[in-house]
């Protein structure tokens, strides 16, 4: 057996934009031209868009490898090829062992057959007995937890339900090779924590795992390499850490963007419009100082205040993991109050705080408990620079994200 799963060379993919991909059969092309043939000869010319661009990977068996990249960079499209649901327009792709997709909700699932049969027709299509399926049953029934909807039509389930029921099949029917693409944010975050749990079990096991991910944090725990694509062309392969963290770095451009898509909630009672990093002199920032620390500056616009709106932020880094979290609401000063029309807020993050690394911010209006109002999420990147700070002594090791001093004494006896 091949060492190499997946060999992917010179892989290619031109689209038109504004025409669907069609799969017909020839009957329907004649069927097409006969009836109008001028439509065949005076077809409008539309602009070409290459989805995927010379794309040359090798992934081993029993690899696990991530896939990221802005949305449009071309992931699902190499998966889909993969998968051979669409074509290359050239290149080509070698797959050495069965195949399991996840790319959409629900696929290859019909509707009017009962969860029960879908499990069967799964299996079906990826190649399994039904000895197989049979000895795989409860186990797929038991992690999917939905034991009292097996006998009921899957049209009716919810989006998170089908996704429970794909992801248990696609997992627990031993393709030799599985491809996942991001439909675990379906699920609630309980769920999305048992598929990660079972992806590693999966990956344990020696097969090969192909995952598409905006979780950066998934990326870096599940994956043993990672391949960040942008613009339809491979940019970068290698470890998953170095990878994420070039491509939350290439990210922080979005940093001189400070006037967010009002747009998006024109009702809204509250809306943010304007957030940046600055100095403590208000200049805009495009890196921090761990010494220094920065303001984060947010400008609200009321609509109408109804005195139970709060504003907050949150701060998580480059594996997408929430660091710490603020709200206006949480401050002791009593004029941070919300008025109708412009509202601008200073929040200070001290310095000796953030470890040097890469961040993200996420902004947001809120009735508390009640409703989300407007939110930007990661709207800023940026990064927290070295200048030779006294806390900062482990160059190179793990100490996490947070620079804090804890208080230590020396006691003779615990009581």
């Amino acid at each position: 057996m091949s060492e190499i799963a997946i060999r992917v060379k010179g892989l290619s993919k031109q689209y038109r934009l504004g025409e669907r991909e069609q799969y017909s059969a020839l009957r329907d092309v004649l069927a097409r031209t006969l009836r109008a043939p001028w439509k065949v000869l005076q077809r409008t010319p539309k602009e070409l868009f290459w989805a995927l661009k010379d794309v040359d990977l090798e992934v081993k068996h029993g690899e696990v490898i991530g896939l990221i990249g802005r949305n449009g960079a071309g992931k699902t499209t190499l998966l889909k090829i993969l998968s051979r649901i669409t074509r290359p327009t050239s290149g080509w792709a070698e797959i050495y062992g069965r195949v399991g997709s996840l790319l959409e909700v629900g696929t290859g699932f019909h509707p009017e057959l009962t969860g029960r049969e879908n499990i069967y027709l799964s299996g079906a299509i990826l190649g399994m007995s039904k000895c197989e399926i049979n000895r795989k049953f409860d186990e797929i029934v038991i992690f999917s937890e939905l034991e009292k909807f097996l006998d009921m039509p899957v049209k009716h389930y919810s989006s998170g339900m089908y996704v429970r029921l794909a992801f248990a099949v696609a997992a627990h029917l031993e393709p030799d090779i599985l491809f996942v693409d991001e439909v675990l944010a379906v699920g609630d975050i309980r769920f999305q924590k048992k598929c990660l749990g079972k992806m590693g079990d999966v990956a344990r096991a020696g097969r090969t795992v192909v995952l598409v991910s905006h979780n950066m944090g998934a990326i870096v725990q599940l994956c043993r390499r990672c391949a960040m694509l942008d613009g339809g062309m491979v940019k970068a392969v290698g470890n998953p850490e170095a990878v994420v963290d070039q491509y939350v770095a290439e990210s922080r451009s979005s940093t001189q963007i400070t006037s967010p898509d009002t747009s998006r909630n024109p009702r809204a009672d509250a809306i943010i419009t304007e957030c940046q990093l600055v100095d403590k002199d208000g200049s805009l920032l495009s890196s921090v100082d761990v010494k220094r620390g920065c303001q984060v500056a947010v400008r609200v616009f009321v609509r109408r205040n109804t005195g139970d709106i709060d504003v907050g932020i949150q701060v998580r880094n480059s594996t997408q993991v929430l660091l710490f979290s603020s709200n206006l609401q949480q401050s002791a000063n009593t004029d941070n109050l919300l008025e109708r029309g412009d509202n601008t807020f200073l929040v200070s993050i001290p310095g000796h705080f953030l470890a040097p690394g890469s961040y993200s911010l996420t902004v947001g209006t809120h009735r508390p408990n009640v409703e989300l109002l407007d939110l930007h999420e990661d709207f800023l990147h940026f990064q927290v620079e070295e200048t030779g700070s006294d806390l900062w002594q482990y160059k190179g090791a793990n100490i996490g994200n947070i620079l804090v001093q804890l208080p230590w004494r020396k006691v003779d006896i615990l009581r």
